[in-house]
């Protein structure tokens, strides 16, 4: 017999899929911004900037997921329905869970019991995408910052300037917004892939957890 078991937030689930589709659309745009493959049609008229339409359109997805990433920090440390994910600390600090994640991932033994919801290698993999999501966010800002000198980039201007510092000047901020990219893109396949394995081999519903909410446990 199983149980519904309530995992994932409402809060949780949609800042999931909203991060999913501004990743794609930043990674598409990005692409256009860094080598232009898209042409305007010839024109007399100096009103067309399809170059400068992109780029909005990439600043206006990048605060998107600056805000889902403020959100989910939030909702991981803050929310009563998300304190399971927060357990999951405990089970990435037991060295004998690593070792049953491990022969369960070999078929070598069965999963493992966890407090939290993430089991230590989802725990290690999230938590560095996150310190990667978190650094393409700050690079992001230190490029807007040094195109839009009021407002929110006037604002920011001078941390934006000792993070360039920091980063060793604007041509490497820009050199580690697209590592940081092309890091995401080889985390997203491996991440739907593993979701796909988890939820096949544990047959407990874990992908329709970002959808409904539930999984089903054995009582």
């Amino acid at each position: 017999m199983r149980k519904a078991e309530y995992e994932f937030s409402i809060g949780v689930r949609l800042t999931h899929w909203i991060r999913a589709i501004v990743i794609a659309f930043l990674i598409f745009s990005g692409f256009y911004i860094s080598y232009v493959f898209i042409a305007p049609e010839i024109s007399a008229e100096p009103t067309l900037f399809l170059n400068a339409k992109w780029r909005a359109a990439h600043q206006v997805a990048g605060f998107i997921l600056i805000a889902c990433f403020i959100f989910k920090v939030y909702l991981f440390i803050f929310d009563k329905h998300s304190r399971k994910e927060l357990r999951s600390v405990f089970d990435f600090l037991n060295p004998k869970i690593w070792f049953s994640q491990i022969k369960y991932y070999l078929f070598l033994g069965k999963h493992p019991h966890l407090k939290g919801v993430y089991n230590p290698l989802q725990f290690a993999s999230y938590f560095f995408f996150y310190v990667v999501l978190a650094l393409i966010c700050v690079s992001g800002l230190v490029l807007y910052a040094h195109v839009y000198h009021e407002g929110l980039g006037g604002a920011i201007y001078d941390i934006a300037r000792w993070l360039e510092e920091m980063m060793g000047g604007l041509a490497n901020v820009r050199t580690i917004h697209r590592i940081c990219m092309w890091v995401i893109m080889i985390f997203v396949p491996i991440h739907v892939y593993m979701a796909v394995f988890n939820a096949v081999k544990g047959k407990n519903g874990a992908m329709d957890a970002i959808v409904s909410g539930y999984k089903f446990v054995k009582e």
